[in-house]
């Protein structure tokens, strides 16, 4: 208990830590490192209970068991503003926090009994997996838009919070699993321990990569809609002719920030139509048609010019990270871009 006493000290230090460097650090967004740091600083009030005992006040421990139910709505609003760059908090946001207020208010009442702590620990688990579903749903919808209207390395922005998330849910697994253990058995102190010291990971991974790589959370426009697929557009084949001729002749894959509205204003064509015309008639999103030109340079660039780096290359080709620039590379060719030039030479 001695150790698992002195690492909630650490987990909370840790975590203020990271908090004030979120809301100091310097960033083109704020809102999602706020809205992060306000997550971590939620969090701390459930850690702390590791090594402090709450006062003997209803209104005290009533706040700290209620703040379980602010994480996962926070967590799920920090996800809209690394995804969408335009998504602002709203009264109806606060909406959000009802669960906390309701619980607060009764247990503040009530008191906090056997019964009633039970009856809050169904809320919780409910409310944690409504809120892991409707982020995965906030992540797939910003996967599809994204691959329709982008050409930029937000899959790795995708990436990132669906790895997070994940982690976060294997994290309640054990949590839930420790719930079926007696509180005053060894194998208890040890799942305790381990959750604390998977979250401590975590966390400290997630937000100190988010520090060093801000390029990741540069979000895209959260008024874009899905394109529906139709049976038919006309002209489609003589349209399909002069966007293949335009990549070739004019190469707008070169700019890293190319987007479905800046290529459909280039070839005066409406966005849901082009959209429509590279779902369609080539099988591959917006993002996978950009990055075939993209991949296809490249390949000649490798063969062409030794005395160009794999880093040089990427740049040359549009591509803005190595990381996107290798994964495109992978699923197009199954080499890396240093194996493909190995196996042409």
């Amino acid at each position: 208990m001695a150790f698992i006493n002195d690492l909630g000290k650490i987990i909370v230090f840790l975590f203020l830590l990271l908090s004030l460097f979120l809301v100091t650090a310097k960033s083109e967004r704020k809102l999602p490192d706020y809205l992060f740091a306000a997550f971590l600083l939620v969090s701390v009030i459930d850690f702390s209970g590791l090594f402090l005992s709450p006062p003997d006040s209803k209104l005290i421990k009533a706040g700290k068991l209620a703040s379980v139910l602010l994480q996962m709505p926070l967590y799920y609003l920090y996800v809209n503003s690394a995804c969408y760059y335009n998504f602002k908090l709203h009264k109806k946001h606060l909406l959000h926090g009802l669960a906390f207020l309701l619980v607060f208010c009764f247990f503040s009442i009530t008191g906090i009994s056997k019964q009633g702590y039970q009856v809050f620990d169904v809320i919780s688990i409910i409310q944690y997996y409504f809120y892991i579903i409707a982020v995965l749903l906030v992540l797939k919808n910003f996967r599809k838009l994204y691959q329709e209207n982008y050409s930029s390395n937000h899959h790795l922005t995708y990436k990132w919070l669906m790895q997070t998330t994940v982690l976060f849910l294997i994290g309640n697994i054990f949590v839930l699993i420790r719930g079926f253990a007696d509180h005053n058995s060894p194998v208890y102190n040890y799942l305790l321990t381990f959750t604390s010291v998977f979250v401590l990971f975590v966390i400290t991974w997630f937000v100190l990569n988010a520090l060093y790589r801000p390029s990741l959370f540069a979000g895209i426009n959260k008024n874009l809609i899905p394109v529906q697929s139709e049976s038919e557009i006309k002209e489609e084949p003589e349209q399909l002719k002069s966007l293949l001729q335009f990549m070739k002749t004019e190469k707008p894959y070169l700019d890293d920030k190319l987007t479905l509205q800046k290529l459909a204003e280039q070839i005066d064509l409406p966005e849901k139509q082009l959209s429509q015309l590279i779902n369609q008639h080539t099988g591959k999103h917006f993002f996978d048609f950009i990055n075939e030109f993209r991949i296809n340079d490249a390949k000649t660039l490798l063969k062409e010019q030794s005395q160009l780096t794999v880093l040089e290359v990427l740049y040359e080709v549009g591509f803005n990270s190595k990381s996107s620039f290798y994964t495109a590379f992978k699923k197009e060719t199954n080499l890396t871009p240093t194996d493909y030039r190995k196996s042409i030479v």
